[in-house]
């Protein structure tokens, strides 16, 4: 068995959140867009509180950036398209490199 060791996103979100509402397209598209590089994942905070607890998430939206099981990039709050891919990028870069 091969373990995937593409980089992994995390939503959390929750239906009851304006902001993460409104960020889901904007993350299925980052999903499409970087498929080969990047794995991505949506976790509702209200569906499943004991991965929000496990990782701090105390405000949704949050996202993080998820390498080799352990959290190397965070965002609170709603984001932007331009700082998510600042975010992502060096990250994303690397494993093309490599």
């Amino acid at each position: 068995m091969v373990s995937d060791a593409r980089p992994l996103l995390v939503f959390f979100s929750s239906e009851r959140s304006g902001p993460a509402r409104r960020m889901e397209s904007l993350l299925a598209h980052v999903a499409r867009k970087e498929r080969e590089r990047l794995r991505v994942m949506c976790v509702d905070v209200d569906d499943q509180p004991h991965l929000a607890v496990r990782f701090r998430v105390s405000a949704v939206p949050t996202l993080l950036l998820v390498k080799g099981k352990r959290v190397v990039e965070r965002i609170e709050g709603r984001a932007s398209a331009p700082k998510i891919e600042a975010m992502l990028e060096p990250h994303l870069a690397a494993r093309a490199a490599a």
